[in-house]
């Protein structure tokens, strides 16, 4: 039977009655003959604040300094149990899971206990804190599957990793690969509905993969069992060819290539995390978003043949990542020297400072740079080397687009759209992929520029 890894978002079983419309989308893919999988997120909400996850972290925060971190974790026991009361039918399993529920709760107030104590969290500590949010909602989900006559496993990937490793990469991934192929095929004819925390991963799983872990666990899956397909459910119809919210004109796009999802996702569109779309690249699994709340739509898949046609564009969407900085290096000693940029990302790497755009002259270097954390120490480092100024409150729009590889005129269309809109660019950049140019401008026309640029897609 062909599997479908089904990956839902914390907005997505946000309460009783969206885990419910979940067990329907379940239920239609068991009646139309595929095995899915489940993987879910910890519940949220429409305010992303109020979602277990920043709950947890609030808590483990509150440990730390003193604070009422008990207050919190009842809060998200009486959410939980109130989902069970209302989705949970057979009261036998409503009572079971109720339980474990209130043990699960009970031993993370233990260990935010001795956290008190000792007055620091390591990443190891923090990635026990933030795991709890899977292991609630994936416990309930299985028990409303179970109690509505979908025989279901829950599946906890707490100890999942149980090697060292020193860093994520291919040989990491393969290692869990197939662990948890051999996981899933254990559970035979009944569906798993698995944690999206898998275990203790090198310097914590919010440092080394960040928010998008869940979707990365249920990306190895894929990876590992050759799924039909991987779905990740969130509550849009799909990739738009831009901010349907700020482009009335944006339409929800068929399909886009696997590159196209990375470049969209890197510079502001959020449609996939970077390690998810490379594991089921690799191996060729397509991979679909849907809705979860709209499940008859088809959503966009992401594949390699993709048809880049639909809308007979040169270019396939246009996003704006905004609140960008830009870091500018004058130094004459960049003049005929050798060196001098192993001097530069040096000083970045030691301040963990993350570069989107880079460009570079005889005499001077230009960065963007979206988290400004250590920025400030940073600096005084590469005042050593040169002249340092910074310029804040400013965006990257990025026009996407696997056919504006051959096609003549696509850069000189966007920057004349720009200039029409009165828009001064800072930056310009496009790899050597050629299918993104991004430039660099004020935040305050991100809007104006994005519609601008977005006619050239109708």
């Amino acid at each position: 039977m062909d599997k479908i890894i089904q990956k839902f978002g914390g907005t997505s079983i946000g309460n009783a009655e969206r885990m419910l419309n979940v067990v329907g989308i379940v239920a239609q893919t068991i009646k139309k003959g595929t095995h899915p999988i489940i993987v879910l997120s910890a519940t949220s909400g429409s305010n992303k604040n109020e979602g277990t996850t920043n709950k947890l972290l609030e808590a483990s925060k509150a440990a730390i300094e003193g604070g009422t971190y008990y207050k919190i974790i009842d809060m998200i026991e009486e959410k939980h149990h109130e989902i069970i009361k209302q989705a949970v039918t057979d009261k036998a399993i409503a009572s079971q899971v109720r339980d474990e529920i209130t043990l699960e709760l009970n031993r993370l107030k233990s260990f935010l206990d001795a956290i008190q104590v000792i007055g620091e969290i390591s990443p190891r500590s923090s990635d026990v804190i933030l795991g709890t949010g899977e292991k609630l909602s994936a416990r309930i989900f299985s028990a409303i599957l179970n109690s509505h006559g979908i025989d279901s496993e829950f599946i906890n990937l707490d100890n999942l990793v149980d090697q060292d490793f020193d860093e994520i990469n291919q040989i990491f991934c393969k290692y869990l690969q197939k662990r948890l192929k051999s996981i899933i095929l254990n559970c035979g004819n009944r569906v798993p509905v698995v944690t999206g925390f898998f275990g203790f991963v090198p310097n914590g799983i919010l440092k080394s993969i960040g928010r998008g872990y869940t979707d990365f666990t249920a990306a190895l899956i894929a990876a590992g069992l050759k799924a039909k397909e991987l779905q990740i459910w969130k509550e849009v119809d799909g990739v738009f060819s831009a901010d349907p919210h700020k482009v009335k004109t944006a339409r929800v796009l068929k399909s886009i290539s696997p590159d196209e999802a990375l470049e969209l996702s890197y510079y502001g569109s959020e449609v996939i995390h970077p390690f998810t779309m490379e594991q089921v690249s690799a191996v060729q699994v397509p991979l679909r978003i849907k809705n979860t709340f709209n499940p008859d739509l088809p959503g966009t898949i992401i594949e390699h043949s993709s048809d880049n046609n639909q809308f007979k564009s040169r270019a396939t969407a246009v996003t704006v990542k905004r609140d960008i900085t830009v870091l500018n290096l004058h130094s004459n000693r960049m003049l005929m020297a050798y060196g001098f940029m192993t001097k530069v990302f040096d000083v970045l790497n030691r301040y963990e400072i993350v570069i989107d755009m880079i460009t570079t002259s005889e005499v001077n270097i230009s960065m963007t740079i979206d988290d400004t954390h250590n920025l400030t120490k940073a600096i005084k480092e590469l005042e050593k080397l040169g002249d340092v100024s910074i310029k804040k409150n400013m965006a990257i729009l990025s026009l996407v687009g696997q056919r504006m590889k051959h096609s003549v005129g696509v850069a000189g269309e966007m920057f004349s759209r720009l200039a029409e809109s009165g828009i001064n660019i800072e930056l310009i950049s496009q790899g050597a992929s050629e299918i993104n140019i991004s430039c660099v401008f004020e935040d305050r026309y991100s809007d104006q520029a994005l519609q601008s640029v977005h006619k050239m897609l109708e």
